[in-house]
């Protein structure tokens, strides 16, 4: 009997793993629009970029909890700094503020 639990009490978390992932995915234009020019996937604790490169939007889908954005340049590059906003649980898209753009996304 316990072999069983345990066997099923496993199944089903390898089963549950792909749904606790968030995807990204960075677009040229504001809204969420134009070129796509990178996907990501992660779960929390993990930092997204854009491997040096930046975008002016970023749509996402599947957070468990928390995505905070981070803008191009210096101290806020690969999820340093401060985040310039943070959203909840969900999917959505993120515009990055006039005059910068995207460059990483932090899951907590």
């Amino acid at each position: 009997m316990h072999f069983n639990l345990s066997f099923l009490t496993t199944a089903l978390l390898v089963c549950a793993s792909p749904t606790m992932s968030a995807t990204v995915i960075a677009f040229s234009g504001a809204g969420c629009t134009g070129a796509q020019s990178g996907t990501g996937t992660g779960g929390p604790g993990t930092c997204l970029t854009e491997g040096g490169g930046s975008a002016r939007s970023w749509s996402y889908s599947g957070v468990t909890n928390q995505i905070q954005f981070f803008q191009s340049g210096g101290p806020n590059d690969n999820c340093q700094g401060t985040p310039f906003t943070t959203r909840g649980a969900g999917s959505g898209c993120v515009t990055a503020p006039d005059g910068f753009n995207i460059e990483s996304a932090r899951l907590t």
